[in-house]
């Protein structure tokens, strides 16, 4: 059942980050954009596999963490080039 659970709250978390993605690359601009949040979440998901990891409860739900720390480094990538593109237009 906690299981089931973790699935669910990374699932509702990691529906969001797909839309943020999107919105981040057709904003072209960093305005907006916390670089802060989002390295504080990824070191929340990289923590989320390390706890995996270490207790040895690995399983699908890894699945689930690795696929939301990867939307959001894809975010914070978008944040250096939206903030490289602000400068260039400056």
């Amino acid at each position: 059942m906690s299981t089931a659970l973790e699935t669910v709250m990374l699932v509702c978390f990691g529906i969001s980050w797909p839309i943020s993605i999107v919105k981040s690359y057709r904003a072209r601009t960093a305005k907006g954009t916390s670089v802060l949040f989002h390295c504080f979440v990824f070191v929340g998901y990289l923590a989320g596999i390390a706890a995996k990891l270490i207790s040895g409860s690995v399983n699908y739900v890894m699945a689930f963490y690795i696929l939301n720390a990867t939307m959001v480094f894809i975010n914070i990538l978008l944040y250096f080039r939206n903030r490289k593109l602000d400068r260039a237009a400056a």
